[in-house]
């Protein structure tokens, strides 16, 4: 592209302690242009992206905006610039408007100066075509309708450039093309975008072009467009890695785990709880349950896990046997594993060291007569950090001290080695990168080849049409029916995801329930 460039880094560092984060990144971004930044967990973008917004100061290097160096103090400072971001945790309050939610991340002075704020917020949706509406309060707002919010946070700033941390991680196929449409409009009237993503068939879709960090250093750049998502995914992790395929679907006939109308009251204010609830797993099968992030996710999980014990014994059955009146413990004991979306809290304790953590899902196993036996447990913790390339300094590190990713693949390697009858499985590679991704899938499907029944809740639609056999999709605490992967197709269960499923009276029970 020959448009003159709005940013450039010259050969920034960044150091912490034992970690060079960033080595001498070179990196130009033109006006109007949509680049990806890409890499594995840890190789540095989001260091790179908190020195461009200000979050953080380079030790080594130069920034360049419109050619003129710059030390970029404060995210305040950047926003002054005309540069915004939205992260992949959106900062917005439930029980206030849309007006004052941007109202709250505004320079006062600035505000001051508009003739109505309220005014100019709804002349950018429908410049963009966002459709927001300012008096709406946030929390009956579905979640790609927060995004949007925080976009326009940025653009009535008037920004130059908009960073975008995994923005469609829990947006609808649906929502998904809307986003990108408004990406597209904003290039086309001169503003550039940073754009971090693990979903490489948005970035050939959508970017200019892409560059590619690994260890902290650039290893590469490509244009998108002339490349496949597998070419891309190449140049991320080495081209000897083994990745995600399209397994063989093996849809199963032996039930093993249901719940039968299963009904669960929302956990807190803004929760959503369950609706008649409805499903089966059956031997050696995935079952994949789609769904945007509120939708009731939290409280299937804590219901089937025995998280929250449901009064209704018959209302869960495992091998067979009520179990809704079991807790989490006697449900592990009759063959179930869980694999639950807070890794670090929930999934592991954060101050227990690896080994400490192993026996806590395995005292069974590795106790006798009350008493540990030492060595088989640290013998199967080195197991699992080996067999599962986790990266640490040994068993006896502290949970809290792993990276996410590396959690996670201790977490799903130790509930995968029981070898379960039955896995309920959230986000299996939520914040991991695509090596480690691979992996994760192949154990599930291996799992699946020996005849586990696994329930995989996620937020990644192109994950679960490519390890699940059959799928549903969870919308406001409904389930959809369950049907054969093979059977359906992205635009089917993104409408699924939105409702489209629930018949009219339903839709009126649930409020009506939602409302007493």
């Amino acid at each position: 592209m020959h448009k003159p460039p709005l940013l450039e880094l010259w050969n920034v560092s960044k150091l912490f302690p034992g970690v060079i984060a960033n080595d001498k990144v070179n990196l130009k971004l033109a006006e109007g242009e949509i680049l990806a930044l890409l890499g594995e967990n840890g190789a540095g973008k989001s260091t790179l992206v908190k020195m461009i917004y200000g979050v953080n100061q380079p030790d080594h290097g130069a920034i360049l905006w419109r050619n003129r160096e710059v030390t970029i103090h404060s995210p305040n400072q950047a926003r002054a610039m005309g540069i915004g971001m939205v992260f992949q945790h959106f900062s917005v309050f439930e029980t206030l408007t849309v007006q004052e939610n941007i109202e709250l991340g505004l320079d006062q002075d600035f505000v001051a100066k508009l003739d109505s704020l309220r005014q100019r917020i709804i002349d950018i949706s429908q410049e963009y075509d966002l459709h927001v509406d300012p008096d709406r309060y946030v929390h009956s707002l579905s979640i790609g309708e927060r995004q949007r919010v925080e976009i326009l946070r940025c653009l009535i700033q008037n920004v130059k450039l908009l960073i975008l941390d995994e923005p469609t991680s829990v947006l609808t196929p649906q929502e998904v093309a809307g986003l990108f449409r408004v990406l597209k409009s904003l290039a086309a009237k001169g503003c550039s975008i940073l754009f971090i993503s693990h979903k490489l068939k948005e970035v050939t879709a959508l970017c200019d072009r892409a560059v590619i960090l690994r260890g902290g250093v650039v290893s590469g750049s490509c244009e998108p467009a002339n490349e496949t998502p597998e070419s891309i995914a190449r140049m991320m992790v080495g081209s000897d890695a083994e990745l995600s395929q399209s397994y063989p679907k093996r849809c199963g006939n032996n039930p093993i785990f249901q719940t039968h109308q299963l009904n669960l009251k929302p956990t807190h204010p803004f929760g959503c709880g369950l609706n008649q609830l409805s499903l089966t797993l059956n031997r050696g099968e995935i079952l994949g349950i789609a769904g945007v992030a509120g939708n009731g996710q939290e409280e299937l999980l804590n219901a089937l896990s025995g998280e929250i014990v449901d009064t209704t014994a018959n209302a869960i059955t495992f091998g067979g046997q009520a179990i809704g009146h079991l807790n989490a413990g006697a449900r592990r004991a009759l063959g179930m594993a869980y694999v639950p979306a807070d890794r670090l809290g929930q999934g592991a304790v954060p101050e227990m060291s690896l080994v400490e953590n192993t026996l806590l899902t395995n005292v069974g196993r590795l106790t006798r007569l009350g008493v540990i036996m030492p060595k088989a447990l640290q013998a199967l913790t080195k197991q699992l950090i080996d067999g599962n390339h986790v990266k640490c300094h040994n068993g006896l590190s502290a949970a809290k001290s792993l990276s996410g990713g590396n959690l996670q693949k201790f977490i799903m390697g130790r509930e995968v080695e029981q070898q379960p009858s039955v896995l309920i499985c959230a986000h299996p590679t939520w914040g991991v990168d695509i090596g480690a991704a691979s992996a994760i899938h192949r154990q599930l499907i291996a799992l699946r080849d020996a005849g586990t029944a696994v329930l995989v809740v996620s937020e990644d639609i192109d994950e679960l049409f490519m390890i699940c056999d059959r799928m549903a999709a969870l919308y406001e605490g409904h389930l959809s029916e369950a049907v054969a992967t093979e059977q359906t197709n992205i635009e089917q269960i993104g409408q699924w995801i939105a409702g489209s499923f629930l018949t009219d009276s339903q839709t009126t029970n649930h409020k009506v329930a939602t409302h007493a």
